[in-house]
C-alpha cells in the first residue's frame, strides 16, 4: 500500500478543505497578501499529494502541511520588496494635497476576507486572538521581518507551537528559533505596533450602522464625529494618507466628495468591520463597484479607515459585480 491509499493520508489530501482555512490564514501572515495565500496553498496541496508516497509519518500530517506551506511561502517572498501600508512608507500628507500617482499591487498589504482565514466557530477568546493576528496593521509589521524570522514568529506566537516543533518543521535547531524570535521581538517591539483594535465588540456594532448611514448620506459631520481624533485614513494603491480629524474632514469636503450618492454593502476583513462603496453608475438606479473600506475600532470610536480602491478584491468576497435600486 502507498502513502496514497493510507486512509489517514488520503483523507487530508482529499478533503483539503478541513485544513484550507488555517493555511491559508498562516500563508496569509507570511506573505500579506489574500490572493497570493490562495495561490501558496493550492501550491501547498499540488505539492503534498506529489509527495505523499515520502510520507512516512514521522510528523503529524498537519505538521507536514505546514513544513511544505512553509517553503512554499519563503521560495514567493525571494522579491527584496516587502509589502506595506501607506503608513509604513512616508509621513502623512494634508487635504488638499496631490493624490500622487498608484503603486502597484505587489508593494501593498492586501486585504483577506474572514470567511477565507478565521473559523466558523472558536471560543471566543480564540477568536479575538485570531482576529488580532490577521489584522491590516499586524500582517504589515510581518512583512518587515525576513522570511524565516516571519514564519518563527508566527508558528510561536500566533500558533502557539513549541519551540522543538518549529525547529523540526524548518530544520533547524531549538537555539536558532529562540534566536530567531528574540530578533523577530525586537524588530516588531521597536515598530511600536499599536495594541489590537480589529475585533468588533457587539457594543460597537451601532458605530458602523451610523458609519453606514453617515457615508450614504454624506453627511460629512456625522462622519467626522465617529472617528478618533487621531484617526488614519488612507487609500491604497496610493502612497497618500492622512491622520486626524481636520485633515479628514477636509478631505471629505474635497476630492471626496466623488462619493457623494453611494451605496455599500456589509462584510468583513482582517478580523475588522469591512464595507464595499459602490459608486452610482451611467444607467440610472445601478451602482458598480468602487472601493473596500477596512475599519478599526477602538475604545467607541474609528481609530483606522483603510480605503482600498480596488474593484478586483471583490470577488473575493463574494461581493455583487454591481447594485440596482431593487
Amino acid at each position: 500500500m502507498t502513502a496514497v491509499d493510507r486512509p489517514e493520508v488520503s483523507a487530508l489530501l482529499e478533503d483539503a478543505s478541513s485544513h484550507r482555512r488555517e493555511l491559508t490564514a498562516y500563508c496569509y501572515r507570511l506573505l500579506g497578501s489574500g490572493a497570493e495565500a490562495e495561490d501558496a496553498v493550492q501550491e501547498t496541496m499540488l505539492r503534498a499529494w506529489r509527495s505523499a508516497d515520502g510520507f512516512e509519518g514521522r510528523s503529524s500530517l498537519r505538521s507536514w502541511l505546514y513544513r511544505i506551506a512553509t517553503n512554499v511561502c519563503i521560495d514567493m517572498q525571494r522579491a527584496p520588496q516587502r509589502r506595506a501600508l501607506p503608513m509604513d512608507l512616508g509621513g502623512p500628507s494634508h487635504a488638499g494635497d496631490d493624490l500622487g500617482a498608484p503603486l502597484p499591487e505587489s508593494a501593498w498589504v492586501r486585504p483577506v476576507a474572514d470567511s477565507a482565514v478565521l473559523p466558523e466557530s472558536a471560543d471566543p477568546a480564540e477568536l479575538v486572538a485570531l482576529r488580532d493576528s490577521v489584522r491590516l496593521a499586524f500582517v504589515a509589521a510581518l512583512q518587515h521581518l525576513p522570511p524565516r524570522q516571519r514564519a518563527v514568529l508566527v508558528l510561536r506566537e500566533v500558533l502557539d507551537w513549541p519551540a522543538a516543533q518549529v525547529a523540526e518543521l524548518l530544520d533547524s535547531t531549538v537555539a536558532s528559533v529562540n534566536s530567531a524570535l528574540a530578533r523577530a521581538r525586537a524588530t516588531l517591539s521597536a515598530l511600536d505596533l499599536q495594541p489590537g483594535t480589529a475585533a468588533l465588540e457587539p457594543e460597537a456594532r451601532p458605530l458602523l450602522e451610523r458609519y453606514v448611514a453617515a457615508f450614504e448620506a454624506y453627511d460629512v459631520d456625522a462622519l467626522v464625529s465617529l472617528l478618533h481624533d487621531d484617526v488614519t485614513f488612507s487609500m491604497p494603491p496610493l502612497a497618500f494618507w492622512l491622520r486626524g480629524t481636520v485633515d479628514v474632514r477636509g478631505f471629505y469636503d474635497g476630492v471626496g466628495q466623488v462619493c457623494r450618492g453611494s451605496r455599500i454593502v456589509l462584510t468583513r476583513a482582517n478580523g475588522s468591520p469591512a464595507v464595499a462603496v459602490y459608486h452610482p453608475a451611467a444607467a440610472s438606479g445601478t451602482w458598480e463597484p468602487y472601493a473596500l473600506h477596512v475599519i478599526e475600532v477602538r475604545d467607541g470610536r474609528i481609530a483606522s479607515i483603510c480605503h482600498y480602491l480596488d474593484t478586483s478584491l471583490f470577488p473575493a468576497f463574494e461581493l455583487p459585480p454591481a447594485l440596482t435600486a431593487a
